[in-house]
């Protein structure tokens, strides 16, 4: 009996000093606070997408070439609102390069480059309204 006794206490007191950590509270693999601050770094990134794609939507150029080709500012602008990340980052690229190029002002040359960059946000964002 003794032996069956020193047998069970062993397993018993493994149970009991395991059971005692596995409720003392999740462990996580990645720490929340890290979760909270990639995340926040990735609105934070995707605010920027937004911001660029305004500011080139901003620009009396880009407005102008819009206008041309029949385009409702007002509805563009409310898209960029709605757009999904992967579409986001793609109209965001473009901007930036509208943004870039019309920063210093242009020579005759940059500005036909500049009016295809332009036409190119604008049917991205036509695309991606009509999805």
């Amino acid at each position: 009996m003794k032996n069956v006794r020193q047998l069970l206490a062993l397993p018993l007191a493994f149970v009991t000093l395991t059971a005692g950590s596995a409720f003392a509270g999740p462990q996580h693999i990645v720490a929340p606070s890290q979760v909270a601050q990639t995340m926040a770094e990735r609105v934070s990134a995707q605010d920027a997408d937004r911001a660029a794609v305004r500011e080139a939507l901003a620009r009396p150029e880009v407005r102008s070439v819009a206008t041309s080709m029949g385009m409702d500012l007002d509805r563009i602008d409310a898209a960029v609102a709605t757009m999904s990340a992967s579409d986001m980052a793609q109209a965001a690229a473009t901007a930036r390069q509208v943004n870039e190029q019309l920063v210093g002002g242009a020579s005759t040359v940059v500005i036909s480059t500049t009016t295809i960059i332009i036409a190119l946000l604008v049917i991205i964002l036509i695309v991606i309204i009509a999805k």
